[in-house]
C-alpha cells in the first residue's frame, strides 16, 4: 500500500516566489543586465526609427553605465547613430529596465 500525496506541500503553501529573482533562486549581475539593454538597444534601432533612447534602469546599473560602460555605450552611440540617455528609477529591482523610444 502506497500514499498518494493530495494536498499542495506545506512550503508551496506557506511561502511565495522572491519578487527580485521570480523564484528562480538568482538574480542577474548589474553588468549583465548593461549588455542586455546595450543589445536591445541595437534591436531596436535597427527595428524602429526613433530619435533618441532613453534606458530606465537601477540605479546599480545606471552607475555601472556611467563608470566601466561608458565606452561601450559611447561606441553604440556612434554606431546606430542616435543618442542615448539613461535615468535611474529607484522603485526598479536590478533585472528590471526599460527602453523608451523618443
Amino acid at each position: 500500500m502506497t500514499r498518494k500525496r493530495t494536498r499542495e506541500s506545506l512550503a508551496h503553501v506557506l511561502c511565495e516566489s522572491c519578487p527580485t529573482c521570480g523564484g528562480r533562486g538568482q538574480v542577474k549581475a548589474a553588468r549583465t543586465v548593461c549588455y542586455e539593454i546595450l543589445r536591445e538597444i541595437l534591436r531596436e534601432s535597427r527595428q524602429f526609427s526613433a530619435r533618441e533612447f532613453r534606458v530606465l534602469a537601477a540605479q546599480v546599473v545606471i552607475d555601472l553605465f556611467l563608470e566601466d560602460e561608458s565606452q561601450s555605450l559611447a561606441m553604440l552611440e556612434d554606431f546606430i547613430g542616435k543618442p542615448v540617455s539613461i535615468q535611474a528609477e529607484s522603485s526598479y529591482s536590478q533585472e528590471q529596465y526599460d527602453i523608451v523610444l523618443l
